[in-house]
């Protein structure tokens, strides 16, 4: 059979392309993630009190990590459609992480200077890193699984964003049993975790995406 009617065979009556394909299969896996991340933080170190979700504590981190998950989710479904642009969706990526990092500056820099580097670290800068990533465990398997159904082209770079998306809906988790209070303490330790986590992701990526 010639090749050229091989090609009309299979095309014949194949109809159009489902439409958000990327975010049909991005969604439920960030979803099942969160679940998973909320659901492993509250069993192993317990909800934060009730009273904090009266402050601004717990919102900051959700509202980071939330942004920074439509942001990544955004670039890992760009990244996974051979023909569009990612440009856009890693411009919001750095936008979000500089606004958060901005935020965290300033409030660092309104702390009296004796009280500086409390609020840095905090009392758990060791264990934030690791932990988000830990928790950020199942959406990373959630999320690669749904890029690699797709067609990412470049399978390294892919796996980072889904690692980066990954590490937002665990840090978000993370929140719900995190009494840490400082926005510098954030911008620092929970960037650092999405970032391992991101990292992991891009290490995995060739092997896993490659189609």
């Amino acid at each position: 059979m010639k090749t050229e009617t091989l090609i009309d065979m299979l095309a014949r009556n194949a109809g159009p392309a489902p439409r958000a394909m990327a975010a049909r299969r991005l969604y439920p896996a960030v979803a099942a993630g969160l679940l998973a991340s909320g659901c492993a933080a509250i069993a192993w170190f317990g909800l934060i009190p009730w009273s904090l979700f009266s402050t601004p504590v717990p919102w900051t981190k959700m509202i980071y990590a939330g942004a920074l998950a439509a942001a990544t989710g955004w670039w890992a479904a760009r990244l996974s459609r051979p023909a569009a642009s990612a440009a856009r969706p890693r411009m919001a990526v750095v936008a979000v992480v500089f606004a958060m990092a901005t935020i965290g500056l300033l409030s660092w820099l309104s702390e009296p200077a004796d009280g500086r580097l409390t609020a840095l670290l905090g009392h758990s800068w060791f264990s934030c890193p690791p932990t988000v990533l830990m928790l950020s465990l199942p959406a990373l398997a959630a999320a690669l699984w749904a890029v690699r159904g797709l067609a990412p082209m470049r399978p390294r770079v892919a796996g980072f964003a889904a690692g980066l998306l990954a590490g937002s809906v665990g840090a978000i988790g993370y929140a719900l049993s995190c009494p840490e209070a400082s926005a510098a303490f954030v911008a620092v330790w929970y960037t650092l975790g999405i970032a391992l986590t991101g990292a992991a992701g891009a290490i995995l990526g060739p092997a896993v995406l490659r189609w």
